[in-house]
């Protein structure tokens, strides 16, 4: 039987269990994929622990996981792009991919490129999507300035690259450990805490845009370096957002799709993105790769490998 990580209730890390389940079965229109990396993500520590359950209810025993990176193991009746034994990348809406086989719709598939190692890959789409609609939220042109708070994280890393690739100027807010990391993206490291909007104003010019991956007080701060409301974007402090009208809330939600994947993968392939991987844990070791997580201090994505 094959493994999968599930919950019987909500709560902290000791609430994960790894069990054997029965093997998903292939409906018309899906596919089976036996997965080969699957991310981590602080939104699945959300709904584990219960603090998205007016928006996300869990249905128990819940699964886990939307990222993942494998290779076809069975096709459903009228599938007929994919096959098996072909590698892909995709995304699953059903909580499940943080398990040995994943089965998802045709449309949430789409090919790995050969040069995309299977770890980044597998870390890619909730991050990934979640930094696109970001950079796209704030409408950046060649020229402007944006500062992007977390900005070696998960999502951070991702957006730093992108809004690069724009012709911005990007100023990210990291601990010290992370500034060369940052150098090396193109990006001007500023260290993070008291004093914070001093040193992002000495590098002098107008703050056109800012993004915030973070939380803690971070929307504040743009509105404090002078940004227009409708050029800030926070993925995670909806409650500041609310109270500065105009600040945008994009996220994964607003470019969830394949086609956004397809274009992320593209740009990996060309070398022009890159998924920062912090650690792979082992499948049977997902309580402790989420108690790495959950202390916000890694670089990049965690990873799971079954």
């Amino acid at each position: 039987m094959p493994k999968a990580v599930q919950f019987d209730r909500y709560g902290g890390v000791d609430v994960l269990q790894v069990r054997d389940v029965d093997r998903p079965t292939t409906p018309p229109g899906r596919v089976l994929v036996r997965v080969k990396a699957a991310g981590v993500n602080p939104g699945e520590a959300a709904i584990r622990s219960g603090a998205l359950k007016e928006q996300s209810p869990a249905t128990f025993p819940s699964g886990e996981g939307s990222d993942f990176a494998g290779v076809v193991e069975a096709v459903g009746a009228g599938v007929t792009k994919w096959h098996p034994g072909d590698e892909v990348v995709g995304f699953t809406n059903e909580r499940a991919s943080h398990a040995e086989l994943v089965g998802v719709p045709e449309s949430q598939v789409t090919a790995r490129p050969s040069n995309v190692p299977w770890e980044q890959a597998g870390a890619l789409f909730v991050a990934g999507t979640t930094a696109y609609a970001a950079v796209h939220a704030v409408s950046l042109r060649a020229g402007d300035t944006l500062v992007v708070s977390g900005a070696a994280g998960g999502v951070g890393s991702l957006v730093v690259q992108l809004a690069t690739g724009t012709g911005a100027k990007v100023i990210g807010l990291a601990s010290a450990g992370n500034h060369e990391w940052l150098r090396d993206h193109g990006v001007t490291p500023v260290a993070y805490g008291d004093g914070v909007a001093a040193r992002v104003r000495e590098l002098g010019g107008k703050v056109d845009a800012f993004i915030d991956t973070f939380g803690h007080g971070y929307v504040d701060l743009a509105i404090e370096l002078g940004v227009a409301p409708e050029r800030v974007n926070t993925v995670i402090d909806f409650a500041r957002a609310q109270a500065h009208p105009g600040v945008k809330t994009a996220g994964s939600h607003e470019a969830a799709n394949a086609g956004v994947l397809t274009a992320l993968l593209g740009l990996m392939a060309a070398g022009r993105l890159e998924v920062p991987i912090a650690k792979i844990y082992p499948l049977a070791t997902v309580r402790e790769a989420y108690r790495e997580l959950e202390l916000r201090h890694v670089r990049g994505k965690i990873v799971l490998v079954p």
